[in-house]
């Protein structure tokens, strides 16, 4: 038999590479690969045109879309309602931010053809691996808690308890992803996030005076308010979310992209960017029109509703319900698969949807514990659900440049990338974001504690 290059294995091209990826992967992902290979089998031959384009496009923008789920929607919320325009500027930059992050991480599957726990493990060894997956499982853990606090919002604008519901939907989550089919809760709750297209017809509604939002957008204001530094920090981290990254690369290395398609797949990522950042500009501007000011807090996702009444009138909760809900249910079910996954091929362990616990106990075990946790969490009672969902992109945005320093460095790695390492600009903007997400952290730390200490 032909030996594979050297270069293959390592990306897992080769015989051995190629059976590690395929046990690697879900059922549902493989199914999708081999649909997509079947209805364009000469795809490597006509590279070029629309056709092309639509077969590769998907994972970028579903990992843009990750953005608009229940962590996104109640933070751009408030936002506007408690600081109006004044932090719009913020948005470009998570904008500029989240397409350079999606863009380095398509080009690394394309080219590497592994996955981001992969290429970690190879390249820092183990215990820098440790320390990535721990801050993964810790960052995701905060987002699946926001995406289970978005539902028992949701919900509860129809009168039901979260007691009552949490546990019925984590249960349904856990059993369709392991018994039943991802793809279709992929593509229906995916359908869901065109209801925030209201929030741009809402902008047009509401009568904003367009000039000032150009300004704002453009004219950076920095805080001094601790309460407002914290929100610029959720807005980073409910932007440009790790589990992007690698369930971004990992989706593009299992569609068997190369570096040919890169045009394609960063049209991709690029399109996924805008739409999470547009949607959120919109959001922030119809909410700082009509609750900006108003005197009312937004501490229930009823609050967040009231933005929508200009377009909806009295069924203003109930769209803002519905889309809150499916995007919240689409992220719980991706969250946890991606956490898993990518723990499992970093340290070598047995995964997939389709094994029973004892033939990947690892992969099922963490897989059960992150939706129970999640759960259990939303379900302490008294708990402020609107401000847990803030404080979980909180801890996003301060874990994120962790991340964004491994990704960064693998980017810029010759053995892996070949020619395809970033160029200098793109270092110097890169390093340069991910330096003001630190900053923003140290400042943000600065100032709680000296209001602790009373310096204040």
């Amino acid at each position: 038999m032909a030996e594979a290059p050297p270069g293959d294995l390592r990306a897992g091209r080769g015989p051995v590479g190629n059976v590690t990826r395929r046990l690697a992967l879900p059922r549902p992902i493989r199914r999708a690969q081999r649909s997509l290979r079947e209805r364009l089998p000469n795809f490597r031959i006509h590279r070029s045109g629309l056709i092309a384009f639509v077969a590769v496009l998907g994972p970028g923008l579903i990992a843009g879309l990750a953005g608009t789920d229940a962590g996104g929607i109640a933070t751009y919320s408030v936002l506007g309602a408690e600081t109006g325009f004044s932090l719009l500027w913020l948005l470009p930059l998570t904008t500029v931010m989240l397409a350079i992050a999606l863009e380095m991480s398509a080009r690394m599957g394309a080219v590497s053809g592994q996955g981001l726990g992969d290429l970690i493990r190879d390249d820092f060894g183990i215990r820098w691996t440790l320390i990535a997956m721990v801050v993964l499982i810790v960052a995701n853990g905060a987002s699946l808690v926001a995406e289970f606090a978005g539902v028992a919002a949701a919900l509860e604008i129809f009168g039901p308890s979260r007691f009552i519901t949490v546990p019925l939907v984590a249960a349904a989550i856990w059993a369709l992803v392991v018994f039943g089919s991802y793809r279709v809760v992929e593509r229906v709750f995916l359908s869901v996030a065109v209801v925030f297209l209201a929030y741009v017809v809402g902008a047009f509604v509401v009568e904003p005076n367009w000039g000032e939002v150009g300004r704002a957008l453009v004219s950076p204001h920095f805080p001094v308010e601790t309460s407002q530094l914290l929100l610029m920090v959720a807005v980073v981290g409910t932007t440009v979310t790790p589990y992007m990254f690698f369930y971004l690369q990992a989706s593009v290395a299992e569609k068997g992209l190369g570096a040919e398609e890169l045009p394609l797949e960063r049209a991709d990522a690029l399109i996924g960017a805008l739409w999470t950042n547009v949607i959120a500009v919109f959001i922030v501007i119809v909410t700082a029109v009509t609750l900006f000011g108003s005197g009312l807090s937004i501490t229930t996702a009823g609050d967040a509703a009231v933005a929508l009444r200009p377009v909806a009138g009295g069924l203003a909760e109930g769209m803002f319900a519905f889309g809150l809900f499916g995007a919240s249910v689409l992220a719980a079910t991706v969250i946890p698969l991606t956490t898993s996954y990518a723990v499992c091929e970093s340290f070598g362990w047995e995964s997939g949807v389709s094994r029973k616990f004892r033939e990947a106990p690892a992969f099922m075990g963490l897989y059960t514990a992150l939706i129970v946790i999640g759960a259990v969490v939303v379900l302490i009672p008294g708990l402020p659900l609107i401000g847990v969902i803030v404080v979980s992109q909180n801890l996003n945005g301060i874990l994120l440049p962790i991340i964004l320093v491994f990704m960064l460095r693998l980017v810029n790695n010759p053995r892996i990338m070949g020619s395809y390492t970033n160029p200098r600009w793109l270092n110097v903007l890169a390093w340069g974001l991910t330096g003001l997400v630190i900053l923003l952290t140290a400042i943000l730390f600065g100032a709680t504690l000296a209001g602790w200490l009373g310096l204040g």
